[in-house]
């Protein structure tokens, strides 16, 4: 399986604010990049180009040394429900009345079942 990973547009690019680079994101995982890379592969982390360069991946998706629990199962409902990874992005930092905030803001606050609820909602 080879890594594909997608060109961000400035709307989602403002939304996200803080970023990574891939290499700044092993470093903060405590991983090689190669095992950073199969987290990008399996969707645990969805990674963008910004630019160019080396895939960068949301700063917010990374807390504690850890990818930020809640967010791998979220990704994967996205992405059974057809969202690549610039529209996980894109939903994931959007704000939503309802939540309060945006969904990421839920994950972070250690609301991820809610957010995989809505999440799953989407497929339908």
């Amino acid at each position: 399986m080879t890594l594909t990973v997608a060109q961000i547009d400035p709307e989602t690019d403002q939304l996200v604010g803080e970023w990574l680079l891939l290499s700044e994101a092993a470093q903060s995982l405590g991983l090689t990049i190669g095992r950073t890379k199969q987290l990008l592969k399996d969707k645990k982390l969805v990674g963008v180009r910004r630019g160019g360069g080396e895939p960068q991946v949301p700063a917010a998706f990374i807390a504690d040394g850890d990818v930020l629990k809640g967010l791998p199962g979220t990704l994967t409902v996205l992405a059974d429900a057809g969202y690549d990874p610039v529209e996980s992005i894109r939903w994931l930092f959007t704000p939503d009345d309802s939540l309060p905030g945006s969904p990421i803001d839920a994950i972070r606050a250690g609301r991820h079942t809610e957010v995989k609820r809505r999440a799953q909602a989407l497929g339908f």
